[in-house]
């Protein structure tokens, strides 16, 4: 009388998972889908501006340079991250 019995739930749960090396791994240490890396690259653009502001500006470069490199950083991170 004291059969075991696994729970059916057991068995999906088993079933439905996949392995952690066939997910796709970018370089950031977090797991994140578009619109958060999106977010991070938007911040990661206020702040370079603003050193570049504080910074770089006076020494007599654009700040349009600092959005190039700003732009490429966002595809970057959007698209690998």
């Amino acid at each position: 009388m004291a059969q075991e019995t696994t729970l059916a739930s057991v068995h999906l749960e088993d079933a439905d998972a996949t392995p952690p090396s066939a997910q796709k791994q970018g370089f950031l240490p977090i797991e994140t889908n578009w619109f958060d890396r999106l977010f991070i690259a938007v911040v990661i653009w206020v702040a370079l501006s603003l050193f570049w502001f504080r910074f770089v500006e006076p020494m007599g470069l654009s700040i349009w340079i600092s959005n190039v490199i700003a732009l490429v950083l966002a595809v970057w991170i959007i698209r690998k991250g």
